[in-house]
Order: C-alpha cells, then structure tokens, then sequence
C-alpha cells in the first residue's frame, strides 16, 4: 500500500485569489494556479484539470507498459496526451470527458492485441477506476509503423 500527498495553500476571495500547489516529492513546489490559469490564458500557472490529466496519462501510460510487459511485448515508447474538459453545468462546472490519445511503439505487437492491451490499461489503470464518474473517457490508440514483426 502506497500513499501520497499534495497541498494547496490559496489566498484572496475568488477570482481575485491565487493557489499554489505543492506535492510530497517536489515535483510541484508553490506551483501558481488562479482564475486566469484556469479560465483565462494564464501560462503562467496551471490547473486541477491540466493535473487531473497529467496524472491520468502517467498512469494509463504506465499501466500499458506493464501490461504489454506481462504480454511478452517490450515497449520501446509510449506517448499519451490527455484532453481533460471542464464544462459548465448550473451555477457550477463538471468535467464531462477525458480524452486519450496514444502512440506507441512496440516491436512485435500485431495491432488486434495491441488495442486489447491499451483499452484494458484504460479500464484498468487506478487513475480511470478513480475517474469512473466522469461520463465519457476515450482512447485512440496508435501502433507506431515498423512496430510489428
């Protein structure tokens, strides 16, 4: 059993506020996020949902690679993006989908198992079981050209 942890300290009311983000391994140390790094174009701070799917990608990204290991397949390379969407929904907000693309490359893996092995990695990975309300999660999955036998 593993446990991690995370902090927000966030100061000022509302829009007008600021957070900053920080985690257990210092990945992330007083990292900003605000209203303008949220809704706005603030490239200077980040956001729940651009962590939410940060972590979402690392996780069914890691998934993957064990399980092509478990299958006999070793992954030379997997590249996951993460769309998460964040829509309005009454006086609040919900995120209504999580979009995942990923390119893979993986010598010997003919392309039947390897969209068997990537959509069993989204279903099984912690992050989706974790994200099981979130109505739609998608995944396009690519096998790489020359990755097969």
């Amino acid at each position: 059993m593993t446990e991690k942890t995370a902090s927000v300290l966030w100061t000022g009311a509302g829009k007008n506020g600021t957070g900053k983000i920080s985690t257990e391994s210092g990945a992330l140390m007083d990292y900003p996020y605000g209203f303008a790094s949220r809704f706005g174009d603030d490239r200077r701070g980040t956001n729940p949902e651009e962590i939410l799917g940060a972590a979402h990608a690392a996780c069914f990204t890691m998934a993957f690679s064990f399980a092509c290991d478990k299958a006999g397949f070793a992954t030379s390379s997997a590249d996951t993006q993460a769309h998460v969407r964040l829509s309005a929904q009454g006086e609040g907000f919900v995120i209504d989908r999580i979009a995942l693309r990923l390119n893979a490359v993986v010598p010997g893996l003919d392309e039947a198992r390897f969209q068997e092995i990537a959509a069993s990695a989204k279903r099984d990975c912690p992050l989706s079981k974790a994200l099981a309300s979130v109505p739609e999660i998608t995944l396009v999955a690519t096998l790489e050209q020359g990755a097969t036998a």
